[in-house]
């Protein structure tokens, strides 16, 4: 933006020249650059903070000794992962209070390369919500899947001088890194050189491998499940993502490691979390009412949830509430529950009591649609022949994206194919890009389902069909349902269609309104435990959604076949 025109009317505003916007007094406004809770009526002007102090204003606000933050922020968000169009997820998050996220559009990017990017950029252009995109590092996730696109540095520098580019999103490829693959440090350094941020992406990096990610300038990681994680971060200079997503909940076993020597390098991200969620549980307002549950200062709590994120990815007219800086705030009651009353960015109101009470505009664009593009399949598609009854089996852990690496002796049949049996479910990844053909099938344990199938265009990052059942007819039902609706999720047994989510753009996201989806999702959810049998303790949709993810330890399944993340190269089920 311009600021020589709105400086002349901040600085009018703030000497008393000219009427401010709004005052807003009785609240107990979050200092969180000196970390105290300050009485004094608040003047905004030009979408802006002014200052402390009255001021002849063109409108008032009561706070009514509610507690007044600064707008929160979400350090790393798959928009894509709430299955609902930018604007619909504005909808929901700025009603618990965020205002601002960093957004990675690798779903998207993986699906539909720059056109995918570019409208993200449109489509959250002209909302309240400040959205900044980190561009994806890594499209495909590594060369072992096959993606929708491919996007190396110099397709990246097309848009990443956009200033609402924040900089380079998690570098996934840290076998990359660490070998210093020229690809990947040109992606780094085309960010480096421009001043901004590189996010991270490290599971199970420690010592000297970390030290070497650490020092490519890689700002952050998210990744981190144990508090010892976490502080050897922190002490290599990073910043701490705490992440509380759907599948991934990591907050409960982090927060006891925030202190008072280590908070300013700690932010909140939610990552990859559901409409259902979002509306039930909350969003950042979520991660604060657990950290505070677990001990955290709530001052310090607000700090990570605003200026933390704000100075970690640059948002330097964000993340407090000081004098010329973008009024986003909100009112909650208290600093143990942070129940959100109002919200509002830039100085205007815009959400009350749980609803947005302004327009969201939607954008379309036919770039991202008809994304599902497959090779007919035929009753033989999924068969997995094995030369002996032992297999390698990937098996499920509760609440989480990591897998443990089993072998079992597995079911076959008469011409030595394994059946589904014993707590053991088939998994299939087909590809539905280019209609190549590729089918990767394998194996899993802990995911309990019986009696039919579940699939889903959403599989991380590649977005590949991903479809599990424990037979071979209702997975076919499945993929094909999802042909003919143009991706989402669906449910099937017996040979027909239980129900179905579509997701017409870019087979991730719905058109529909975020309380339509979540609907949905919620009769689906009943379904998938208690038709299907889905074990409660796992996640039925989005955990299937990351077994396609091979950068996640420690076995995968691509549309090329099992991958060990442990060794980064494929595997045979078979023993």
């Amino acid at each position: 933006m311009t600021y020589r025109p709105l400086l002349n009317d901040l600085v009018d505003m703030a000497a008393g020249r000219a009427p401010v916007d709004l005052v807003v007094r009785n609240a107990r406004i979050v200092d969180v650059f000196s970390q105290r809770i300050v009485e004094a009526p608040l003047a905004i002007g030009g979408g802006r903070f002014l200052g402390f102090f009255e001021a002849e204003a063109h409108a008032t606000l009561d706070a009514e000794g509610r507690y007044l933050l600064p707008g929160l922020i979400d350090g790393h968000v798959h928009i894509e992962s709430s299955l609902v169009s930018p604007a619909q997820f504005a909808r929901l998050v700025l009603a618990r209070g965020t205002t601002a996220v960093i957004a990675d559009p690798h779903e998207i990017a993986n699906v539909c390369g720059l056109a995918g990017l570019r409208y993200m950029l449109d489509a959250t252009r002209d909302l309240p919500l400040d959205v900044r995109l980190a561009l994806p590092s890594c499209v495909p996730a590594t060369p072992f899947e096959n993606a929708g696109a491919v996007l190396d540095a110099a397709a990246l520098a097309t848009l990443m001088d956009d200033p609402r580019v924040a900089g380079l999103g998690e570098m996934m490829n840290f076998p990359g890194v660490l070998a210093g693959d020229a690809d990947v440090l040109d992606k780094i350094a085309l960010a480096l050189d421009r001043g901004k941020t590189v996010d991270g992406h490290s599971p199970g990096l420690a010592g000297r491998d970390l030290a070497t990610y650490a020092a490519a300038r890689i700002a952050t990681d998210h990744e981190c499940t144990t508090v010892e994680e976490m502080h050897e971060r922190i002490a290599l200079g990073m910043y701490v993502l705490l992440r509380e997503g759907s599948a991934a909940r990591d907050m409960a076993r982090l927060a006891p490691g925030i202190t008072p020597g280590n908070a300013r390098r700690c932010v909140f991200c939610t990552d990859d979390r559901q409409p259902a969620d979002i509306l039930r549980d909350g969003h950042i307002d979520n991660h604060l009412r657990i950290a505070v549950s677990h001990g955290v200062d709530p001052v310090t709590a607000v700090t990570i949830a605003t200026l933390n994120a704000a100075e970690c990815f640059g948002l330097r007219d964000r993340g407090a509430v000081a004098p010329g800086r973008v009024a986003d705030f909100v009112l909650v009651d208290d600093l143990t529950g942070f129940a959100v009353r109002k919200v509002y960015a830039a100085g205007r109101l815009v959400a009350r009591d749980g609803a947005v009470v302004v327009d969201l505009p939607d954008h379309a664009d036919p770039a991202v649609r008809d994304t599902v593009n497959i090779r007919p399949l035929d009753d033989t598609a999924f068969r997995l022949p094995l030369p002996t009854g032992l297999a390698r089996v990937i098996g499920l852990q509760p609440h989480s994206l990591l897998t443990d690496a089993l072998e079992r002796d597995v079911p076959r049949d008469a011409s030595g194919c394994f059946t589904p049996g014993d707590g053991l479910v088939k998994l299939a990844v087909v590809e539905r890009h280019k209609a190549t053909g590729n089918v990767g099938v394998g194996i899993i344990e802990g995911y309990g389902l019986r009696g039919g199938a579940v699939a889903t265009t959403v599989a991380h990052d590649s977005h590949n069909i991903v479809v599990a059942g424990d037979n071979d007819a209702d997975m076919l039902v499945a993929v094909r349902e999802l042909e003919r609706t143009g991706g989402g999720i669906t449910l099937c047994a017996g040979g027909r269609v239980l129900a179905s989510l579509p997701l017409p753009v870019a087979g991730l996201m719905s058109d529909r309104p975020a309380t339509e989806v979540s609907a949905t999702f919620a009769q689906m959810l009943s379904i998938a435990h208690e038709t299907l049998h889905i074990s409660r303790d796992i996640e039925p949709f989005m955990t299937l959604s990351f077994l396609t993810l091979p950068v996640i330890p420690a076995l995968k399944l691509t549309d090329r076949g099992l991958f060990d993340v442990r060794t980064f190269s494929f595997t045979t089920v078979g023993v």
